[in-house]
């Protein structure tokens, strides 16, 4: 049997690069690793010393892949991994996906019975003190439609699914999947669509009869920093069917930071002391929901443009409120005298 110590940190980088993708060249692994390809040639075989099934690959340049294998040794956590681990499974308990809080206690279960005895206390306090709240309201995504896409993110395999539209059309999609992401307790994908030629966001709770098409593709260069600088950029950007555009007489970074997380909207600076923010949403009612922290901050702010549902709705709960709290202001004056 191995143990923790038997594994330095590098050959544990070692294999924890060889488990998060298919196939890996000697060289890339130098690389990551900051070593030789010699040094990297030694790692694999004490890898394989301790049973793990890692083969090479023939061929030009010759690589390494972590096989499937019946003899593994025990998982091997460090106490901050081991917490790391128990935290995600708890978390995933609030998360939007179909069934996940009973199987993430089982695997919580699973992971304390295989863990070193010394950790199992920890996974064990972690596990019977924290609980994550589902979010309400929130549609569920089928676990198994999770799996298929990340894996086909993982191996870079095209994937065919039928797709429902915001407006409740279906059609059968084939695209190179990029990655998976959460937002706001909602999955969904980022994927190149060859078909528009264009890369395109779905919503994973939309998605049903995936399908991998067994053919493998060449990654594409994502035009931003990352998946979720584009996915947080295209939400910003995107134009529904509801929007308003306001101009606020504070700094745009005082606008920003009300909202204490993503921003479902544009906010550009227009001076040192005002902004411009837009807004757009599939209803009317959303779009009054992202107003109403603006409202909050009590700067003054100019409606410049709204679909005529919104503005006739901001028009209506201005003039409810200041009927509310004219009464109110009456009553308080009664009372006084």
């Amino acid at each position: 049997m191995s143990t923790r110590k038997e594994l330095p940190g590098r050959m544990l980088r070692l294999l924890s690069l060889l488990q998060s993708r298919r196939e890996w060249s000697g060289r890339e692994l130098a690389e990551r690793l900051g070593v030789t390809e010699r040094t990297v040639r030694r790692d694999v075989d004490r890898l394989r010393s301790l049973d793990y099934p890692v083969t090479g690959m023939t061929g030009t340049a010759g690589g390494y892949r972590l096989g499937p294998g019946t003899t593994l040794p025990p998982l091997l956590l460090d106490d901050d991994e081991a917490v790391a681990v128990a935290l995600g499974l708890v978390g995933a308990a609030g998360g939007g996906v179909s069934g996940i809080a009973e199987s993430s206690m089982r695997a919580l279960a699973k992971l304390e019975q295989v863990l070193p005895a010394r950790l199992r206390p920890q996974l064990a306090a972690v596990g019977s003190a924290a609980e994550a709240v589902p979010r309400p309201g929130v549609t569920q995504v089928d676990p198994g439609v999770l799996a298929v896409l990340a894996r086909c993110c993982r191996n870079h395999e095209i994937v065919a699914f039928d797709y429902q539209s915001r407006q409740g059309t279906t059609t059968r999609r084939r695209v190179e999947p990029h990655q998976l992401l959460t937002l706001t307790w909602r999955w969904y994908l980022l994927a190149f669509d060859p078909s528009r030629d264009d890369w395109r966001i779905f919503r994973v709770d939309r998605i049903s009869e995936v399908t991998p098409v067994l053919h493998r593709f060449t990654p594409r260069v994502l035009p931003a920093q990352d998946a979720a600088t584009y996915l947080v950029e295209s939400f910003a950007a995107a134009q529904y069917r509801h929007a308003v555009r306001l101009t606020v007489q504070l700094p745009a970074e005082r606008v920003v930071d009300t909202f204490e997380g993503v921003v479902r909207g544009t906010v550009e600076p227009s001076g040192p002391d005002a902004c411009v923010v837009r807004f757009s949403a599939d209803t009317a009612t959303l779009v009054l929901s992202l107003v109403v922290p603006i409202v909050a901050l009590g700067a003054e702010f100019t409606v410049d443009e709204a679909t005529p549902e919104v503005a006739s709705m901001i028009a209506g709960v201005g003039e409810r409120l200041t009927r509310s709290f004219a009464a109110a202001a009456e009553s308080v004056a009664s009372t006084s005298d």
